[in-house]
């Protein structure tokens, strides 16, 4: 019979509960071989925005696979109908809600549904985002606004609707930002101030209510082999259908995804991407100029690029 002392050693559990947690946790057993984490997600309720390709797709999947019951938004409603099907045919429990979060109705109407249909929240991950590429001096400002309003205010709009139901669970908002919220990124002026905006509104929001027992997990990628760059704006505001980086370089959605999903376990609070993410964090927090210098340059390097 195992030693039940030991038993709660091995169990990560919040504050004295040793049943029906409101937290996520990772359960850790011992075997004669190696220590095994058993994810539980079992009966928890996540929503994914940008949910039709991507980082989003991918969390999508990782969270159905954990036993969540997953809500997709996304405006493409076709993919959405595949990859709810995608779910269910791998035995997990998926439904959508065809969302623009640049809409603030849509953004509650979606948490409307969410609660109509599981009447809770545990996680909401904000991942709908849009890129651009072209210098500001040449860009039209509509670019600028319509990477504010989707990657900045879908993402407060989605919080703001979900916050009570998330307080309700002691739950986990997480914001998908980017390498380029903590450092500049030439050629992507409104896409770097719309993930800087991002990180300030989800770092305050996470002081605001450390009382409460919400968690805010913020993610940091690096460049992430998606459709991200193919869509990403140019100067007049079209998708440039074309990525000018080496995509076959970029860590996989799918690795994002996990990663993601071991840090919402975690309650985990930031988290930076990749080896040459964490360098150039790290660089221009210590050498600001002279990273400015090595990231011009190796922006430059791009077919086309804009600066």
């Amino acid at each position: 019979m195992k030693n039940p002392t030991q038993i709660l050693k091995n169990r990560y559990i919040r504050k004295g509960q040793l049943e029906k947690s409101n937290v996520l946790e990772p359960v850790v057993e011992k075997s004669k071989d190696s220590i095994t984490k058993k994810y539980n997600f079992d009966g928890k309720v996540v929503i994914v925005t940008g949910a039709s390709s991507g980082i989003g797709k991918a969390c999508a999947f990782e969270f159905a696979k954990k036993g969540a019951k997953v809500v997709l938004a996304a405006r493409r409603e076709f993919e959405l109908k595949k990859l709810v099907d995608q779910i269910a045919i791998l035995g997990g429990e998926a439904s959508y809600l065809k969302t623009d979060v640049k809409l603030i109705n849509d953004c509650k109407l979606l948490i409307d549904y969410t609660i109509q249909k599981y009447g809770r929240i545990d996680v909401l991950v904000n991942n709908a985002g849009i890129s651009m590429r072209a210098s500001f001096e040449e860009l039209d400002l509509s670019v600028i606004k319509n990477l504010m309003d989707t990657n900045f205010y879908g993402t407060v709009y989605c919080t703001k609707f979900a916050l009570p139901y998330l307080l309700e669970r002691k739950g986990t908002v997480i914001g998908v930002s980017s390498i380029s919220g903590l450092v500049p990124l030439p050629g992507r002026t409104g896409y770097c101030a719309s993930k800087h905006a991002m990180d300030g509104f989800l770092n305050t929001l996470r002081i605001e209510n450390m009382r409460k027992g919400l968690n805010v997990l913020v993610v940091h990628p690096g460049f992430t082999i998606s459709n991200i760059r193919n869509t990403a704006l140019n100067k007049y505001g079209n998708p440039q259908k074309e990525t000018p980086r080496n995509e076959a370089e970029m860590m996989s959605a799918e690795k994002v995804a996990q990663i993601i999903l071991k840090s919402t376990l975690k309650r985990d609070r930031s988290r930076v991407l990749t080896m040459q993410g964490k360098l150039v964090v790290w660089l221009y927090k210590n050498f600001p100029g002279i990273t400015d210098r090595l990231i011009l340059n190796e922006m430059a390097k791009e077919s086309h690029a804009p600066v």
